[in-house]
Formats: C-alpha cells, sequence, structure tokens
C-alpha cells in the first residue's frame, strides 16, 4: 500500500473548506456514495483519462516519463469497508524519456498497481466513529481521507507511477551505448574502434621520432659538408 504525508484536516469547518476544493468533474476525483457504507459491496470501474502537467507530472522529471495528456487507462475496484473504502488498481500508460547509454528518445509502455485505503473522517483506524474530536494529526498523518464521500486518485496515481518507472531506462538491454572518445552511436556501427596506443610507450615513441629527426638533421649537416670539400 502506498503512503504519504498526508492528513485530513482536523477542524470540521477545515474540512468544509477542503471538500470544497475537490470537483467531482475532475477524471481523478471519484464517488463513492453508491457503496453506501456497506461493508463488503464493490463497485468496479474503467476510466481512461489524461496524465496531468507539472507540478503533478507522472513520472521522473528529466529522465522519462508520461506526458502531460496523453492517455491513462484505469481498472479499479472500490470496495467499502468498516473504516472506509479500500481502493485496488492498475493504470496503464506509455512514457517517454531517453536511453541513459546512448541518448536516443524511447517509448516504454508502464503498467502500475497500487492500493490505497480512503478512511472516512468520523472513524478511527478499526471503523469506529469517534467520540470527540481530538488532535490526533501524528496518527492521522500517514492516511488519506474521503472528502464528502468523494476521494482524488492523482497522488495514488502519481506514485505508482513513479515507482513502476526505471530509473535508468534503456532503449533495449543490449544498448551499447556511445563511443567514450568520439561519441559515436555503437548501435549505428558495432565495428567502431579506435587504436588503443599504451600510454607507457607513447612517450617512448615521441622520443625515438625526436631523436630520429635529429639524426637524419646531422646526416643532412654531414653530406653538405663532405659536397662542399668536393666541389673545393
Amino acid at each position: 500500500m502506498l503512503r504519504r504525508n498526508r492528513g485530513p484536516p482536523h477542524d470540521p469547518k477545515a474540512g468544509e473548506a477542503l471538500n470544497a476544493r475537490l470537483d467531482h468533474r475532475n477524471p481523478l476525483v471519484f464517488d463513492t456514495h453508491e457503496l453506501g457504507r456497506r461493508p463488503g459491496a464493490l463497485q468496479r470501474l474503467s476510466r481512461s483519462v489524461q496524465a496531468p502537467g507539472a507540478p503533478a507530472i507522472l513520472g521522473i522529471e528529466g529522465v522519462i516519463g508520461v506526458p502531460e495528456g496523453a492517455p491513462v487507462e484505469l481498472e479499479l475496484r472500490l470496495e467499502s469497508v468498516m473504516e472506509g473504502v479500500l481502493v485496488t488498481g492498475t493504470a496503464r500508460a506509455v512514457a517517454e524519456g531517453e536511453c541513459v547509454r546512448c541518448l536516443e528518445p524511447l517509448r516504454q509502455e508502464v503498467a502500475a498497481d497500487f492500493q490505497e485505503m480512503f478512511s472516512y473522517p468520523d472513524a478511527d483506524e478499526r471503523g469506529r466513529p469517534k467520540a470527540e474530536p481530538v488532535d490526533d494529526a501524528e496518527d492521522d498523518e500517514d492516511r488519506l481521507f474521503l472528502e464528502d464521500g468523494l476521494f482524488d486518485l492523482e497522488p495514488v496515481l502519481r506514485d505508482a507511477v513513479v515507482l513502476a518507472l526505471p530509473m535508468q531506462p534503456v532503449c533495449r538491454e543490449d544498448c551499447a551505448g556511445l563511443c567514450s572518445q568520439c561519441g559515436t552511436n555503437l548501435n549505428d556501427d558495432p565495428e567502431h574502434h579506435h587504436d588503443a596506443v599504451d600510454i607507457r610507450w607513447a612517450a617512448l615513441q615521441g622520443l625515438t621520432d625526436s631523436l630520429g629527426t635529429g639524426e637524419k638533421d646531422e646526416m643532412s649537416g654531414a653530406e653538405a659538408g663532405v659536397d662542399e670539400k668536393q666541389e673545393k
């Protein structure tokens, strides 16, 4: 079960203000009134929604994610229990990103499973009505709550998709990447290589070349001297 540090308001008036922010027309907001707070009641839903944009992006920024507005297919199972509504589901979408080896664009299908409990705000963890409103923020900080029978799936969906995506996406498992010396894509040119030079011999080779050049100059000077004597 996914957990976030989000808790409900503990003041009833604050709760009403928060409820007003949930819009049932939002495709990621779901209504549970049909379950009627009857433990054991079930509801199955299928919905196609558009991926939200910043700041609630479905992915890892700069690495891989579901583009804003891309279709996300949701299959949900809503089950009424004593303490609230247990939501189990799967989200399917196509993520886009960049291969970490060859830097080429990539597309990858992602299926993210999730399960989350949305509790009734007037019930404790055992589903019993709260006798008196108390300040139990520490106990409730990891719980998500229904708000006037509605719940927002967006934070649950976002966490599930992020966990389902690879931290280091590759275009294919055997991607050869780029040449470390010149940046050539090795997938396009598998035979690409550079002649390896042992740095221990490179300096000696340079010294040899230098000595060779000096000897040639001396030989040329000697030959010139001989020619001059012969002319005389």
